[in-house]
């Protein structure tokens, strides 16, 4: 389990839009701005992750969002997208969009926590295979999917404005 005893899992309501909005631009903030935030990225992370943007991912049908919250609120979620066809031949079409915990939480088993929920959810569905890209220089997330059953299957590439950034492509099968 974890060694986060306040840790509660649930699946994600209207009501935590903000949360996750504010959390995610949190995580990646810490995670991709290491050199200075630049004006493409700042306008990307404001207007990806805001409180309506949120809302419609929580309300939508191909979408699954499990948050853990602890007794202050909410330190982590998984969004699991169906119908998000892998960016490799022969991939599946099952998404974990985002897996993001607070950085002063990590460590702490949440991340694992909320992949296994993620996992079982898509094992309920009858989901057989799962994706997820990963920052090519983000070793730690690498490492963490590797040691979770993911295998590095292909790469593909994030774009801002124009430039592009190399991602790892992970798979794995679902339990069950």
């Amino acid at each position: 389990m974890t060694d986060h005893p306040d840790l509660t899992l649930r699946v994600a309501e209207l009501a935590d839009a903000s949360s996750l909005a504010a959390l995610s631009v949190e995580v990646w903030v810490a995670t991709y701005l290491r050199e200075g935030v630049g004006d493409a990225f700042a306008d990307y992370v404001l207007q990806e992750y805001t409180p309506a943007r949120m809302r419609a991912v929580i309300a939508a049908p191909t979408s699954h969002i499990i948050v853990s919250q602890n007794r202050m609120g909410i330190d982590g979620y998984i969004r699991v997208d169906m119908g998000a066809p892998a960016p490799v031949v022969g991939g599946p079409d099952v998404e974990i969009r985002t897996l993001y915990v607070q950085p002063r939480h990590q460590g702490r088993g949440i991340g694992a926590a909320l992949l296994r929920a993620g996992l079982a959810h898509c094992a309920e569905e009858g989901v057989a295979r799962v994706w997820l890209a990963s920052n090519a220089e983000n070793t730690p997330a690498k490492a963490f999917y590797l040691s979770q059953g993911f295998e590095r299957v292909g790469e593909t590439q994030f774009i801002i404005n124009d430039q592009s950034y190399l991602n790892d492509v992970f798979a794995r099968n679902c339990p069950g």
